[in-house]
C-alpha cells in the first residue's frame, strides 16, 4: 500500500493578466521505506510539488484540481492550522539552506526540544534524551555538548544534519526533501546521502527526494519521476531511467553528464530553454528543444505510456513499442 498518494495535481498562479499552471496533471506515489527522486531543471516544478505536499505553497499559488493522499486521509483541502499538525509529526521537511529551518538566536537543543514536544507527550528530561539521541543518530559528535550551541557553531554539513534530525523529531512517516546536499561540497553529499537512506531504512520513512542532480539521485533513489514544464515526462525504477532512457528529455539530461572516460573539448547540452508557465508550448511541451520531435508531438499532448520498464510521456512510445522516426 502507498504511504503517499498525489492523483492528477494541479497547482496554479493566478494573476492580473489571468493564471499560470505550475503544476499540471501530476501523478505518483510512494510506498514506505522507498525513496522517490523527483529531477528536473529549474522551473519544472520539483519545489514546488514538494510545496504543495506539505502545504507549504506561497500566495497566490493555490491547490486547483487533483488529490493528496496520506496514509489515506485525504490533506490537500486542509487549512493552515490542520497542516501545522500534520507538518513535523507525520511530514518532515528538509531545506536546501538549513539556516532558513534553524532560528539563529537559540541553541539547537531548545528548538529540537520544543519540536519534540509540540508533537510527542514527552516530558523536558524525555525530550532532551530524545534531542540528543536525534544529534547522535544523524552523526554529530559530542550532541550533549551540541546540544547548547547555536546554528553559527555548525558547519554546512553539520547544520543540515542538525535539521535532519528536526525533520525526525516526531518520527513522520514522510519525509520531503528539497535540494537537501546542493550548497555542500561532494564528501559531506555523500554522508547526507548516506544518512537519507539509514533513515529509510531505520524507520520505514518514505523519502521525496527533490534534486536538479543526477549523481543524487543514482546514488539514492529507488525510482525517479523527471518533470518538464509541470508534468512527469518518465518515471520508473532509477537504474533503468538512468541507463535506459525512455523520453528524450530524459536521455539529455544523462547525455550532459560528464564522462571520465570520454576526452571531449565540450560538454553534451540540451539546446534552447525550459518554457515560461506563460508560453508552454501546445502538444508535447519538451517538443521546441526535442530532436526527435515529429508532427503529432506539436499537435497533440502526449500522457504517460508503457516504454519498457518505466512509463514516459512521449508519442515515440505509442502502442507500447517505439517508432521509429526520422527528426523533423
Amino acid at each position: 500500500m502507498s504511504l503517499l498518494q498525489v492523483k492528477n495535481l494541479v497547482v496554479e498562479f493566478p494573476h492580473r493578466h489571468g493564471t499560470l499552471r505550475a503544476l499540471d496533471d501530476v501523478s505518483f506515489d510512494i510506498a514506505p521505506g522507498e525513496i522517490l527522486g523527483v529531477v528536473g531543471e529549474s522551473g519544472a516544478g520539483k519545489s514546488i510539488t514538494g510545496a504543495a505536499i506539505i502545504g507549504l505553497l506561497e500566495p497566490p499559488g493555490r491547490i486547483a484540481a487533483g488529490q493528496i493522499v496520506l496514509e489515506g486521509e485525504r490533506i490537500d483541502q486542509y487549512g493552515f492550522e490542520q497542516m501545522r499538525h500534520i507538518r513535523g509529526k507525520r511530514i518532515g521537511a528538509i531545506f536546501q539552506d538549513p539556516l532558513t529551518s534553524l532560528n539563529p538566536l537559540h541553541t539547537i537543543g531548545r528548538q529540537l526540544i520544543e519540536t519534540i514536544q509540540t508533537h510527542l507527550p514527552l516530558d523536558d528530561q524525555q525530550a532532551r534524551e530524545r534531542a540528543i539521541s536525534l544529534l547522535k543518530d544523524t552523526g554529530i559528535p559530542a550532541p550533549e555538548q551540541r546540544l547548547e550551541h547555536y546554528p553559527h557553531q555548525f558547519s554546512g554539513g553539520m547544520r543540515q544534519r542538525v535539521v535532519i534530525a528536526l525533520a525526525l523529531a516526531a518520527e513522520p512517516k514522510l519525509i520531503v526533501a528539497d535540494e537537501p546536499t546542493t550548497a555542500l561540497d561532494v564528501s559531506i553529499q555523500a554522508q547526507i546521502i548516506t544518512l537519507l537512506k539509514s533513515i529509510c531504512h531505520q524507520h520505514q520513512a518514505a523519502v521525496m527526494l527533490i534534486t536538479h542532480d543526477m549523481g543524487v539521485i543514482a546514488e539514492t533513489c529507488d525510482r525517479v519521476a523527471v518533470l518538464y514544464a509541470g508534468r512527469i515526462v518518465e518515471i520508473g525504477p532509477v537504474h533503468e531511467l538512468i541507463n535506459r532512457p525512455a523520453h528524450p528529455y530524459t536521455a539529455g539530461l544523462m547525455a550532459a553528464i560528464p564522462d571520465i572516460s570520454q576526452d571531449r573539448e565540450r560538454l553534451n547540452q540540451i539546446d534552447g530553454a525550459m518554457p515560461r508557465l506563460n508560453a508552454i508550448p501546445t502538444g508535447c511541451a519538451y517538443h521546441p528543444r526535442c530532436p526527435q520531435a515529429f508532427d503529432q508531438c506539436r499537435s497533440q499532448r502526449p500522457d504517460l505510456m508503457n516504454a519498457g520498464a518505466t512509463r514516459a510521456a512521449c508519442w515515440l512510445h505509442e502502442n507500447g513499442a517505439v517508432i521509429a522516426r526520422a527528426p523533423a
